[in-house]
C-alpha cells in the first residue's frame, strides 16, 4: 500500500505510470530533501520543478530583493514582489505550485561559519550562484558533507551542467584547480544573459537532481554538459578525478572550509579600494559640475558597443574596456580622461591600465551610467 494521499496520487499521477518512478519512487521524492543556493536565473526553475515533482523539503538560501532586472529570467518572481525579499516571492510561488512541499528558508549568505550545518540537513546540494568564492565554498562543502553538487553554471549565450561528488566522481576543483583572476570573468549583470538560458539550463539541473534522488538513468557525474543556446548545441567532455585534487584526492590538504574571498584573490574592502580605486574618482554629480563649468576634459566610455547604442551620456567618446589596449596608442597621455561604465566596475578596470601605461589625469566616474541616469539625467533609461 502506497503511503500517497488520494490527493497526491493524483497530482503525481503522471510520473507514478513510469515505471522508472512508481509508487515507491514518488514516494522516495516525497522523502527527500535538497538545499538551493540562490533564487536567481537558475534556481528559480530549479525550485519550480522540484516542487512540482513532489520533493518533500526543499532548503532556499538567499539574502536579495527582488529587481525589476530579474524579471527577464528569474521566473519565480514578478512585478508584484520587486523590492520584497526573494525568499518571500519565492516561497509564496511555490507554496502555489504545491502545498505539500516544505520549505525551509535561509535569508542570509552562504558562508564557511553555515555552511557544514546547513548542508548536512540535506540529501542533495544544487549549486544556483553566479560567482567563484561561492561556488568554491559549495564545492568543499559538499565534498566535506559528502553530499552530491548538481552545478549549473550561465553567461551570455552560453551554460555549463555537471554533478559534482557523486558516485565516485570528480569534484569541482578537479575541473577548475584555481579560480580566474579577479574581474577577468565579467558578472551576468555586467556581460548580460539571455532570459531563456538559465530556464534550460536550471531545468536541466532540476533533472540531475531528480535522477540522484531516485537512482534512475545516467547522471552527468564525471562529464561536463555545455550547452550553446545560439547555435543549439550540446558538447561534452568527459571528466575524471584529480589524484592530486586538493579537496577530494587521497591526500587532501583542505580538510576543512576557508576564507574563499582570499582564496579567489578578492581582498577585503579596504584592500579592494587601495588595489582597484584609480588615481582620482568623482561623482556623478562632480561630473556635471565639471560639464557645466566647461573644464577641459574628455568623457570615455568604456562599455560595448550595443550598449552605447541603448544609451549614453552626450559628448561621451566610446572605447570599448576589450580596446584599450590599442586605443592606448591613440590616446594623449597628457590629456585629462574621466572615464565611466554601467556601474563602474569595467571603468575602475580600465582606468587602472591607463594609469599603469603612464597616463598622468585619469578619472573613474564612481557608479558609472547607472548613477548619471538616476542623480544627474533622469530622463535617460536603465538597464
Amino acid at each position: 500500500m502506497t503511503t500517497l494521499s488520494q490527493d497526491e496520487i493524483n497530482r503525481y499521477a503522471r510520473h507514478i505510470i513510469l515505471p522508472e518512478v512508481g509508487p515507491k519512487g514518488q514516494e522516495q521524492l516525497k522523502e527527500s530533501s535538497v538545499l538551493l543556493i540562490g533564487t536567481g536565473g537558475l534556481g528559480a526553475p530549479m525550485a519550480m520543478y522540484l516542487a512540482a515533482a513532489g520533493v518533500g523539503r526543499i532548503g532556499l538560501v538567499d539574502f536579495d530583493i527582488v529587481d525589476e532586472s530579474n524579471l527577464q529570467r528569474q521566473i519565480i518572481h514578478g512585478t508584484s514582489t520587486i523590492g520584497k525579499s526573494k525568499l518571500e516571492s519565492a516561497a509564496a510561488r511555490l507554496k502555489d505550485i504545491n502545498p505539500h512541499v516544505k520549505l525551509d528558508l535561509y535569508e542570509e549568505m552562504l558562508t564557511s561559519a553555515n555552511a557544514i550545518e546547513l548542508f548536512e540537513q540535506y540529501d542533495v546540494i544544487a549549486d544556483g550562484t553566479d560567482n567563484f568564492p561561492t561556488r568554491y565554498l559549495v564545492n568543499d562543502a559538499c565534498v566535506l558533507t559528502g553530499k552530491p553538487n548538481v552545478y549549473g553554471s550561465i553567461f551570455r549565450f552560453e551554460g555549463q551542467l555537471s554533478v559534482f561528488n557523486h558516485d565516485d566522481g570528480p569534484c569541482y576543483r578537479c575541473l577548475y584547480k584555481e579560480p580566474p583572476p579577479p574581474g577577468l570573468v565579467p558578472s551576468c549583470a555586467e556581460g548580460g544573459v539571455l532570459g531563456v538560458l538559465p530556464g534550460v539550463v536550471g531545468s536541466m539541473q532540476a533533472t540531475e537532481v531528480l535522477k540522484v534522488l531516485l537512482g534512475i538513468g545516467e547522471t552527468a557525474a564525471g562529464r561536463l554538459i555545455m550547452y550553446d543556446a545560439l547555435k543549439m548545441k550540446f558538447r561534452e567532455l568527459k571528466l575524471r578525478k584529480d589524484p592530486n585534487c586538493s579537496i577530494c584526492g587521497p591526500n587532501p590538504t583542505v580538510t576543512k572550509l576557508i576564507d574563499y574571498q582570499q582564496f579567489c584573490g578578492i581582498p577585503q574592502q579596504q584592500e579592494a579600494a587601495k588595489e582597484w580605486t584609480p588615481i582620482d574618482e568623482i561623482t556623478v554629480q562632480e561630473l556635471k559640475q565639471k560639464r557645466d563649468a566647461h573644464e577641459d576634459f574628455t568623457l570615455l566610455d568604456v562599455r560595448e558597443v550595443h550598449e552605447n547604442d541603448l544609451v549614453a551620456i552626450e559628448g561621451s567618446q566610446l572605447v570599448p574596456l576589450n580596446t584599450i589596449g590599442v586605443a592606448i596608442n591613440d590616446l594623449d597621455k597628457t590629456k585629462h580622461y574621466v572615464i565611466h561604465c554601467k556601474s563602474g566596475v569595467r571603468s575602475a578596470k580600465a582606468a587602472r591600465q591607463l594609469v599603469e601605461a603612464g597616463f598622468e589625469h585619469i578619472t573613474n566616474l564612481k557608479g558609472g551610467i547607472l548613477a548619471w541616469a538616476e542623480e544627474v539625467d533622469t530622463s535617460l533609461p536603465t538597464y
